[in-house]
């Protein structure tokens, strides 16, 4: 059998094992535990698998595609056989729910080695071979570590042993020293990267820059706040899809103005918040004693928000046009230049010469020249 027939269809019937694997989940978590813990983690399961699917079966030397199956299919069958069947007290729920234990190690390695080896499928050089060597150690040091620890009240097989204390801790140093080493890994491929890798690699690196904000908001206010698990939920979803829109080079050219425009209405979100926060609060210190009880403050503190919803966006597009894209920025300054002084200029000859030194400060082309029709020439 060829690589191509057996790459052809050992994705998509993956796929249908983890769709089953969640299908049969749904009904044996729901009523169990909260319904958008059920979702997001048959979300995340499926959405690894149908992305690896799609780019194991087109591109099956990239081993990213199957990196993403395995993890779709495995989170899959433990949400159902762990978390489903465990609630229902049924033969082997025990197992599950210790391999559930230990499971995160084995994904935190899977997204380690997705980023030493992202776009290509390949290291950046030999030497950096040490990075899937040291996450291999990571998991095969954490499977025992985390799934023999005391320290969870659920593990259904704890040992009390310093040694395991020992290899979870070893365990825990050999993942952030993969992960450093494959973030060092892609910033370095980022550096160096031109063309079509560069536009992959903003891809990848717009989808996990959100995962340091959204993961530390998630640490502080997991229990308290419905919105950041959803928020955490979305992340880790859009990270898988990212990469898998990256490598099968699906509308690559637009990353730049999604990019962009991230930028600025994540900065603009941020900014009116806070201003809405800061007035609200100042204008309900400043009138209490004139009218409490009354929402004039949150009257108010909308109304500015609104009003300034404009004069703020277009400043931090300013901003981050001049900061991030440069190129687009200096364009539009040209142009607006050139349009404030044609208005004064009457001269043809001036016009071309000054319409050619846009045309090179703008398009940069290799050659540029300008041709001007005769009156006799258009008898």
């Amino acid at each position: 059998m060829t690589e191509r027939s057996w790459s052809d269809w050992v994705p998509w019937v993956m796929l249908g094992l983890t769709t089953v694997c969640v299908a049969a989940m749904v009904p044996l978590s729901l009523g169990e535990e909260p319904i958008d813990d059920t979702i997001s983690y048959g979300l995340i399961a499926l959405t690894l698998s149908v992305t690896g699917a799609f780019v194991a079966s087109r591109q099956p030397r990239n081993p990213i595609g199957w990196i993403f199956c395995a993890q779709g299919f495995w989170n899959g069958l433990l949400e159902m056989w762990g978390e489903g069947m465990n609630y229902h007290d049924l033969a082997t729920s025990e197992v599950g729910a210790w391999i559930i234990g230990w499971s995160w190690v084995a994904d935190i390695c899977a997204y380690g080695l997705v980023f030493a080896l992202f776009p290509t499928g390949r290291l950046l050089s030999k030497r950096w071979r040490w990075v899937p060597v040291v996450l291999a150690l990571a998991l095969v040091t954490g499977i025992p570590g985390q799934g023999f620890s005391t320290d969870n009240a659920e593990n259904p097989l704890p040992i009390d042993s310093p040694v395991i204390g020992l290899l979870f801790t070893v365990s825990m140093s050999l993942q952030l020293l993969g992960l450093v080493g494959a973030i060092v890994a892609l910033v370095i491929r980022f550096r160096r990267s031109v063309g079509l890798e560069r536009l992959q690699l903003k891809q990848l690196v717009l989808a996990a820059s959100f995962i340091l904000p959204v993961g530390t908001l998630a640490v502080l206010f997991w229990y308290d706040s419905y919105l950041v698990r959803v928020l955490l939920g979305i992340t880790l979803l859009a990270l898988p899809v990212a990469a898998g829109l990256a490598i099968l080079r699906y509308r690559l050219y637009d990353i730049d103005v999604v990019i962009n425009r991230t930028l600025v209405y994540g900065a603009l979100t941020a900014s009116l918040a806070a201003v809405y926060l800061g007035s609200v609060l100042l204008l309900q210190l400043a009138l209490s004693p004139f009218t409490e009880g009354s929402s004039l403050a949150i009257a108010v503190s909308t109304l500015t928000v609104a009003a300034l919803f404009r004069p703020v966006r277009a400043r931090i597009q300013d901003v981050v046009d001049r900061r991030f894209f440069r190129s687009k920025y200096d364009a539009s300054r040209t142009l607006d230049r050139f349009g404030s002084h044609l208005r004064d200029q009457v001269d043809l000859a001036d016009i071309g010469a000054d319409l050619l030194m846009v045309v090179g400060e703008t398009v940069r082309p290799a050659h540029a020249s300008l041709w001007l029709r005769h009156q006799d020439e258009q008898r």
